[in-house]
């Protein structure tokens, strides 16, 4: 069963790092040749995709999982859920492109880009032909097809890498330098687009990605059961809240910056907010992975006798995992983040990452304790849950944006809070509800350890070379602290894999 898991999860760790890779990379390069204010026009549209994306899908793919999982022994059924879920999505996403197409003007000026409606156009089909792919990725991951899911993936971020770099860097220069083809080049190009050629690559990627989906799609006998969509949208409407709220707590925070700080500021405030954010990546590779693999796992292995004991060791070691690469990303920050980021413009915003990468950290933990209203079919506790955190991120980002001085520092701050609360709500409720035997001393001391360390190391000092004694200091004393407390739950295992050995040539 571990064994499984732990293949299932390396196979989408590594995609989940390669397909993050292109971008990640991509940052920099965007950063180096654009402003803060300029690139803040490419995060203020990626900023609104989560949201956008949660109301298309409206909660099928977690609802996939959970009704095929339900009518495991009827094929039929199976087939039904899938395409009645494949339909849902189609709808709603046609539905969405139409009126978006219909009303491009007006949403270019609410969205303050009243002269990049080709930019919003993009941005729909974009949004549009991710959400239709969305089911279908859903399919290959229930059905363990872990390489095919990949590897579509990649191809996706590996498109849009390439296709970004040939129309941002590689054709201008070959205008500028007379090369080979620059006189076609010359008549198709706009100079005038810049970074909204990136825009451009995520869509010829996304309309790839999709084609190469269609057989997956089409694979079955169309079966649209209103029956079941009407259980699976009684089951996925909280998930969409939930999804809402979730989306408000990550991202909305640049869309606060854009309306509530005045014009000029708010531009270079994005940019800047929006560019170390990314530092974040290190841990989003791995819970984004970690939960792609456990999310099919734990639906699977819901009716198993012993299942709370195995969640409780899998969040046991996640968070250990999450808080080694908390606190070592810390310790070394500021060098990482320079080398990463070599635009000086950007560097002030790096004192702001710790607080970032903590709430990451708070919002892993809460993603593994809402299996419990996930299990017990109860999924409106995650909509009340990830709602009070909307709330708590909406409050503090008004307040702090419209009558103080903190700038993003406000953003950081709300996030931060906003996901503690998540998670020890989650954690109390799920423990009342759905009972499952975490330990929570050790989860307290990784977490919570990991998250003050974090901020002694970084906050102790102004000087670059201090901090980052300090920090790596405390992060072995850390790391030998977790060795010597799992110690015995090593050498328990050991043993066991010894009898396991002994048994096995008897």
């Amino acid at each position: 069963m571990y064994k499984k898991l732990f293949s299932q999860t390396l196979i989408y760790g590594l995609s989940n790092v390669l397909v993050r890779v292109f971008p990640f990379v991509l940052t920099p390069m965007l950063v180096k040749a654009f402003g803060p204010a300029k690139y803040s026009t490419y995060a203020d549209f990626y900023s609104a995709a989560g949201i956008i994306s949660v109301l298309l899908t409206h909660g099928m793919e977690t609802t996939f999982f959970r009704f095929f999982q339900k009518y495991k022994d009827d094929e039929t059924k199976q087939n039904a859920v899938y395409f009645t879920s494949l339909t849902s999505v189609f709808i709603v996403s046609l539905l969405f492109l139409f009126f978006g197409i219909m009303g491009r003007q007006f949403l270019a000026a609410a969205f303050k880009h009243p002269d990049e409606v080709n930019f919003l156009i993009w941005f729909l089909f974009i949004l549009a032909a991710d959400a239709m792919s969305a089911v279908p990725f859903a399919k290959l991951r229930i059905q363990n097809k872990a390489i095919h899911f990949a590897s579509l993936k990649i191809l996706n971020s590996a498109v849009t890498f390439a296709l970004t770099l040939a129309l941002i860097f590689w054709i201008p220069k070959q205008i500028e330098t007379q090369g080979i083809g620059a006189s076609l080049f010359h008549k198709i190009y706009n100079f005038d687009y810049g970074i909204g050629y990136a825009f451009a690559a995520n869509l010829i990627a996304s309309i790839l990605t999709f084609l190469a989906l269609i057989p997956t799609m089409l694979k079955g006998k169309y079966t649209f059961d209103p029956s079941i969509w009407e259980k699976m949208l009684t089951y996925a409407w909280p998930i969409t809240i939930a999804g809402l709220a979730g989306i408000v707590n990550e991202t909305m925070d640049r869309q606060f910056i854009k309306y509530l700080l005045p014009e000029g500021i708010a531009e270079v405030q994005m940019g800047i907010y929006s560019a170390v954010y990314k530092i974040v990546t290190f841990i989003t590779l791995f819970k984004t992975a970690y939960l792609l693999g456990v999310e099919p796992f734990f639906f699977s292995h819901a009716e198993e006798k012993n299942s709370g004991k195995t969640y409780a060791v899998l969040m046991k070691y996640y968070a250990i995992f999450s808080a080694i690469i908390l606190l070592f990303l810390v310790a070394n920050l500021e060098w990482i983040g320079r080398i990463y980021i070599r635009n000086p413009e950007y560097w002030s915003g790096f004192a702001v990452v710790p607080v970032l990468l903590i709430g990451s950290t708070f919002l892993g933990i809460y993603l593994n304790l809402s299996v419990w209203y996930k299990l017990s079919d109860n999924t409106h506790y995650g909509a009340i849950i990830s709602g009070i955190g909307a709330l708590i991120t909406i409050a503090f980002n008004y307040i702090g944006l419209k009558y103080t001085d903190l700038g993003y520092w406000a953003c950081a701050f709300a996030t931060l809070l906003s996901y503690l609360v998540m998670m020890l709500v989650s954690y109390f409720w799920g423990q009342k509800k759905y009972p499952i035997p975490y330990n929570y001393r050790k989860l307290v001391f990784y977490i919570g350890g990991s998250s003050l360390l974090s901020l002694i190391s970084y906050y102790c000092s102004t000087n670059l070379l201090i901090r980052t004694i300090v920090g790596n200091s405390l992060f072995f004393i850390f790391f030998y602290s977790i060795l010597k407390l799992e110690h015995e739950d090593v050498a328990v295992f050991k043993e066991k894999i010894k009898n396991f050995g002994l048994r096995k040539k008897k």
